[in-house]
């Protein structure tokens, strides 16, 4: 494998979430936030998240390409996309557009479960050639019944108004959560384990013993 301090690494995400989930790798990364709107034509979920990612990985790859060509950075380049969706029933749940938005999301989850995928890319370029993956997980999440006076009052925080299905379950809005069924990391937004035996496979990086 080839040695860590000679490989860039970039999480395409400006997620204070999934930054603080990325440190626990002890990978020497920087942020640079995709900057494009979000589109996908992916009918199924996971692939719909992972195309997503994958657009956001790409874009910052973009971006690199012109910096080699400057001769300010010529080390191999291992990009790390990521985004997160919310379904409930048919319907796909972003980030909320406004309060309103939120109130509605959160008025359709109250007392139900719901899947919330995460999709993730690798885009390793090195030397004018590219290699790509992506993968995704999903979790079931179950909530509590939710009044009227909670959703405005968890509203009314401004927590949920940056988060895919208008909440986040790491934060003040944990004890609305009943259940999960799978990898909570998946709900925050970052399928840590995933991602890592996939640099692992891949040879982009590895735990030190």
């Amino acid at each position: 494998m080839q040695n860590e301090s000679s490989i860039r690494y970039i999480l395409a995400s400006q997620s204070p979430r999934r930054r603080e989930l990325l440190e626990k790798l002890s990978i020497p990364f920087e942020v640079i936030p995709a900057k494009g709107k979000e589109f996908s034509d992916m009918k199924e979920p996971g692939d719909y998240a992972a195309d997503l990612a994958f657009h956001k990985a790409y874009e910052v790859l973009e971006r690199t390409k012109k910096e080699a060509q400057n001769g300010s950075d010529s080390r191999r380049t291992v990009i790390i996309g990521s985004d997160t969706i919310v379904v409930c029933g048919e319907e796909v749940l972003g980030k909320p557009s406004d309060e309103a938005d939120a109130a509605r999301m959160l008025r359709m989850l109250s007392g139900r479960t719901h899947q919330v995928y995460t999709g993730v890319a690798l885009i390793c370029a090195e030397a004018g050639r590219e290699e790509s993956s992506r993968f995704w997980e999903k979790t079931d999440v179950i909530f509590y019944e939710l009044s009227e006076e909670e959703i405005s009052a968890y509203i009314a925080s401004g927590d949920p108004m940056d988060k895919a299905g208008a909440y986040g379950i790491q934060g003040i809005f944990a004890p609305y959560v009943k259940a999960i069924s799978g990898d909570y990391n998946t709900v925050v937004g970052f399928p840590l384990a995933r991602v890592y035996h996939e640099l692992k496979e891949k040879g982009y990086y590895s735990l030190p013993l």
